[in-house]
């Protein structure tokens, strides 16, 4: 009893939380190639929401299938002419249909609606995690403090650099900041990187030189995360603590930005990575995003919705990498047309296509590998 108690608790907790949120991705994604090649003109034979067999489904007036597939760690979507499983090009096959067919096609269409086509799946990422983000902050606000300093921790970059209690930061390597937010977003991605902290401490500014230590510390769930910290610290009286209220307008304006900050934020990473600065025990696969949403959901739909828009911002991201298989690496093949006047080859199309596909299955046993290290210990 205790036992199945334990798998009960385990799927609710934990998988339910991770399918709602892959499945909402995947569905923006895939919907964004969906409107884009309709509105293209492109004939679209099917719609599916996972790969596999099909669970159930329908077929519309258009001819589209749209299906609920077994494995819920994907989707796509099937164009007219587009029978490869990689989406490798056979222009063979397209121009020997009817030319009433051949010009609903993907590959009849023009350049520029397949690239359209191609590029509304991430570009639908961003708006999802944008328009979250701006509910996020219409509903609820944003809580921001004064980037003021209450105390400077013991033996800190901070305070071998002489910050004191009460110093208000203006600047980091000469770029404004606002709130206490903004200092701790610039200085968590630049671990044993030598910046420039402005301070104002009696009408003067002071710019004070230091190296953020590279510090691994544990989060309320208990997940282990390394990033750079320079010692500081705020509280109410000094910061000002508050909630700063959004209109619709502003609030999106904010979305926009906060899925910019992923943006920037993964690129310093990846920049840490490359030089060593941060560990790649960082990357996760299905198992830590599974494990993320189970804990997301113990803090409620919000903290859920939220966590569904920064990876839903990652996922765009990820598929805008110039990488055969991806997205991106449709858009890098349209790119090579376009300059040369025709299409890339058959050959050489699939050549890249396993090479990248071999390159996303390395990455995914990394990941995966990751994630059995957390689970282990």
């Amino acid at each position: 009893m205790d036992m199945l108690a334990g798998s009960v608790g385990f799927v609710t907790g934990y998988i339910l939380p991770f399918l709602v949120v892959l499945t909402l991705i995947v569905f923006v994604h895939e919907m964004g190639h969906y409107l884009a090649g309709r509105w293209s003109g492109i004939g679209i034979t099917a719609f599916s929401v996972g790969f596999g067999p099909e669970l159930l489904g329908f077929t519309d007036r258009h001819g589209t299938r749209w299906k609920l597939s077994a494995i819920p760690l994907g989707g796509y979507v099937k164009f007219l002419g587009d029978d490869d499983p990689a989406s490798i090009p056979d222009y063979n096959a397209v121009a020997a249909l009817p030319e009433d067919v051949r010009k609903r096609t993907f590959l009849g269409a023009a350049l520029w609606k397949r690239a359209v086509t191609v590029a509304a799946g991430p570009i639908a990422n961003f708006i999802l995690a944008i328009a979250i983000f701006a509910v996020m902050f219409s509903i609820y606000g944003r809580q921001i403090a004064d980037p003021i300093v209450a105390e400077v921790r013991p033996d800190s970059a901070a305070q071998e650099a002489g910050v004191r209690p009460g110093d208000l930061l203006v600047a980091l390597d000469g770029n404004p900041v606002a709130t206490f937010d903004d200092v701790r977003r610039y200085v968590s991605v630049r671990p044993e990187l030598t910046i420039t902290v402005t301070v104002r401490r009696d009408g003067q500014d002071l710019d004070l030189p230091m190296v953020p230590k590279r510090t691994e510390i544990t989060d309320q769930f208990g997940n282990k995360i390394e990033l750079g910290l320079i010692g500081i610290v705020t509280n109410q009286e000094s910061g000002n603590f508050r909630v700063v209220e959004y209109g619709p307008v502003e609030a999106v304006g904010q979305g926009a930005l906060q899925s910019w900050h992923i943006v920037t934020g993964t690129f310093d990473y990846l920049s840490n990575l490359v030089m060593g600065r941060m560990k790649a025990d960082q990357l996760g696969g299905p198992i830590r995003v599974a494990q993320a949403s189970g804990q997301m959901a113990t803090l409620g739909v919000a903290a859920l919705l939220q966590l569904a828009a920064v990876l839903s911002v990652s996922i765009g991201l990820l598929n805008l990498m110039p990488v055969p298989v991806l997205d991106g690496g449709h858009l890098m093949f349209y790119a090579v047309e376009a300059i040369r006047g025709r299409p890339v080859g058959p050959g050489a199309q699939e050549i890249a296509f396993r090479i990248g596909m071999a390159l996303v299955l390395m990455l995914m046993v990394f990941a995966t590998w990751n994630d059995i290290s957390m689970l282990l210990g």
